[in-house]
């Protein structure tokens, strides 16, 4: 038997990955006492690795699948597969400046630093992406060409250009202005963090959510591969049934072809006469953003209306094979 290994993260993106699995008829046993928590599927492995590392471990093939955020990506640089969108743990990368500073843009902030002979502090969890929007601003070519910014661990240091000095931040990066940096490159949700601690978002640098990421090779590889598939399209079953309703109403047949030719959202019904002679059920799928209009016309020609929030609805067409 194949097993997959597949990573869920730790820490904010948690929560919604275990109801996101449940939901998709997987069973989990030990997720509060463990990191290797046990699932009802004897072909899948779970493990609960950091968000920031599971994009690495899956480049590197220690683990089949994993679930982290577009930002992670993006900041190890690795060379996964997204696999889908799963649309939650929505956030943005921002850079942000004490309110106190008065500048309303990086490149001010630079400009004027520079021309004092000040060192910008930058504190992130975010170096590579740090680094590499630092260096596409047309004020820092424009100083320093393609110097590298600094960049400051507790372990090692990297590039040659202080007048830029990126520091690896362990968490609480709000706190860091103005005593300890100049200016913060985090995720905000809300902003309301941000407000609170006197600092004002100024830039967006990427827009991040939850995906599901797939190691190149184990995709390629035909065991893997189908259990791999069967992962994605329950989940994708799971957020495609969050924005559909189901529903059944019970129309006179003088009534059903007004009925359907008004429902454009009616695409596929399944219609089925009834025990009582001139009626017709109606049964198919809508979106749920679509319900409130389409309820005077069912009110008007139906009767019997019955509505059902789908747990699945499995895109088996929209699934490669």
């Amino acid at each position: 038997m194949v097993k997959i290994k597949f990573a869920i993260p730790k820490g904010s993106l948690e929560k919604n990955t275990f109801e996101l699995l449940e939901k998709a008829m997987y069973r989990l046993r030990g997720q509060e006492r463990t990191y290797r928590p046990v699932v009802d599927d004897p072909e899948i492995e779970l493990k609960i690795l950091r968000p920031q590392e599971i994009p690495m471990f899956v480049a590197e093939g220690s683990q089949d699948l994993g679930i982290t955020g577009i930002d992670w990506i993006r900041e190890t640089d690795a060379d996964v597969e997204v696999l889908m969108d799963l649309e939650y743990g929505r956030v943005k990368l921002v850079v942000a400046l004490p309110e106190s500073i008065g500048f309303n843009s990086l490149p001010e902030l630079f400009e004027r630093y520079w021309k004092e002979g000040k060192i910008v502090r930058i504190s992130t969890e975010y170096l590579n992406i740090a680094a590499r929007h630092v260096k596409s601003y047309d004020v820092y070519k424009k100083w320093f060409k393609d110097e590298e910014p600094l960049v400051i661990t507790p372990w090692w240091k990297r590039g040659t250009n202080r007048f830029v000095s990126i520091f690896l931040s362990f968490g609480a990066t709000e706190a860091k202005p103005p005593e300890d940096a100049d200016a913060i490159i985090d995720v905000v949700e809300t902003g309301r963090t941000l407000e609170q601690n006197n600092l004002r978002p100024v830039e967006v640098i990427l827009e991040s959510s939850a995906v599901l990421i797939a190691n190149k090779k184990s995709l390629n590889t035909p065991d893997k591969r189908e259990k791999m598939l069967d992962v994605m399209t329950m989940l994708k079953g799971v957020i495609d049934g969050g924005k559909k309703l189901h529903i059944f109403v019970n129309v006179k047949e003088e009534n059903l072809e007004q009925l359907l030719n008004n429902l454009p959202a009616l695409k596929k019904p399944t219609i089925s006469p009834l025990s009582a002679k001139g009626w017709y059920s109606v049964n198919t799928i809508v979106d749920k953003q679509e319900f409130l209009k389409l309820l005077p016309i069912l009110r008007r020609l139906a009767q019997g209306l019955v509505v059902h929030e789908p747990q699945l609805i499995l895109p088996l067409e929209d699934i490669p094979r």
